[in-house]
């Protein structure tokens, strides 16, 4: 029996944007499902070129969180909707300065957080991060 005029509920959008990079996988910038918009991880390439960033973990955090600020950005989001990051690191060595980066990006009210070592990240990056978002929350 077939069921004609039926509603099709989406259950995702995908979020898109030429001012991050493109993904180098199968997946997606960031997906919204609901009032959450979670962010895929970013590494420190930088959009204009597809070139990873000249420097250290600092200069190499802070092309992160600009991507990932672009990529909320064409959610219609800012950094302070962000509740949760995970911050993939390639040796934990690199904390300290990746910590001063992530504070002058995320304020006096940051997100919830894990930071982790990870034996390698793609294309050899030193840091990967992502994030979730609320839509609705205080911008």
């Amino acid at each position: 029996m077939a069921v004609e005029n039926q509603t099709v509920l989406t259950v995702k959008d995908i979020i898109a944007t030429d001012r991050a990079p493109r993904a180098i996988g199968p997946y997606s910038q960031a997906v919204r499902a609901g009032d959450l918009v979670f962010a895929s991880g970013q590494i420190p390439i930088d959009p204009a070129t597809g070139e990873f960033v000249a420097g250290g973990i600092a200069e190499q955090t802070e092309q992160v969180l600009r991507n990932l600020t672009a990529v909320f950005s064409a959610a219609g989001l800012g950094l302070s909707q962000v509740v949760k990051t995970t911050v993939f690191l390639s040796n934990m060595d690199d904390f300290t300065a990746m910590n001063e980066v992530y504070g002058r990006f995320f304020g006096a009210e940051p997100p919830a957080r894990a930071t982790v070592e990870a034996a390698r990240l793609p294309r050899d990056a030193r840091v990967e991060i992502e994030a979730i978002a609320v839509i609705g929350n205080r911008e």
